[in-house]
């Protein structure tokens, strides 16, 4: 491989080392010979006779060298210590090994993170933005609605409501004063005529023993909200009996005894109440003006 005559000076420092790795393998053999001038030269000598074995010619200054170079620690590797910067360093030279994975999962996580955004919070921040708008163009929708002092007065109520929520960031009330306007604004623009239902097999009318005075009783006309085409309405009906709003197409609007006997007998004359109207609600009114004596009590149930 390598012959002592004429050889590179790189190439007897590579033969140096490889003398000093063999120093290092055959560690029992450097600890008996290595410890005088006399074992050293034996030391040498012992070495020539191994790379002779392996067909390889050495120089006696080279093997020296490498004696010399082992006693000097010259080719040993002292790893360097661990820093903040070692460990920079490993983790740029196994790049290749964890670069792709962690490309990879950051671009999921950027990814769900977008996706998040743009269906959570984007939209979010949107109607948060918007709700001053839309408070103040509902507010106004139904001023313009309506010259009703009530319903103006129900109209400031959710208006100023629904400011105060906005100030104290509270935007999940500001939302429910918008619907609430809303809702105000779909019940002015509504018109419809009340009617006492006269249908087969349907009460026209009933009447109830209060719980808390059992002497009395109280009288309902049943009627329906039927629009100017003929439609009938479903409307939010609180019952004075329970407290409570439902969606409902007839209800029970209280009246008093003369009144309740008075429809009584014009059906029980043919079978047809002759005088079924009994309120009419025009666009702009919050509540229906009636033809008859009642104080607007509701039942929903019977």
């Amino acid at each position: 491989m390598v012959k002592a005559a004429g050889t590179a000076p790189l190439e007897d420092l590579m033969v140096a080392m490889d003398v000093v790795d063999t120093l290092r393998h055959r560690q029992q053999l450097v600890d008996r010979e290595l410890d005088s001038e006399g074992r050293r030269a034996r030391l040498i000598d012992r070495l020539r006779e191994i790379y002779r074995a392996q067909g390889i010619e050495v120089s006696d200054a080279v093997l020296a060298d490498g004696v010399q170079a082992l006693e000097e620690d010259r080719f040993r590797y002292t790893p360097p210590e661990t820093r903040f910067a070692t460990r920079l360093a490993h983790l740029y030279v196994r790049r290749d090994k964890w670069f792709r994975p962690a490309l990879v999962l950051l671009v999921m996580v950027l990814g769900l993170w977008l996706a998040y955004y743009l269906i959570a919070i984007q939209p979010g921040s949107k109607a948060r933005a918007e709700l001053p708008g839309a408070l103040a163009q509902r507010y106004t929708a139904v001023v313009k609605a309506s010259a009703d002092e009530a319903a103006l007065a129900r109209a400031r109520q959710y208006k100023s409501g629904g400011e105060l929520a906005l100030e104290q960031g509270r935007y999940d009330a500001a939302r429910v004063a918008v619907e609430d306007l809303e809702r105000l604004l779909g019940q002015l623009r509504l018109a419809y005529t009340l009617r006492v239902i006269q249908r087969e097999g349907e009460q026209s009318g009933v009447w109830r023993i209060p719980d808390i005075n059992t002497r009395a009783r109280n009288h309902y006309l049943i009627v329906e909200a039927v629009d100017d085409r003929g439609r009938v309405l479903s409307l939010p009906v609180t019952s004075e009996e329970t407290g409570k709003t439902r969606v409902v197409n007839t209800w029970g609007l209280r009246v008093d005894a003369a009144m309740f006997e008075r429809i009584a007998e014009d059906k029980r004359d043919d079978g047809i109440i002759q005088q079924r109207e009994v309120g009419r609600k025009r666009p702009g009114q919050l509540l229906p003006e009636y033809g008859i004596d009642t104080s607007g009590a509701a039942i929903t149930e019977w």
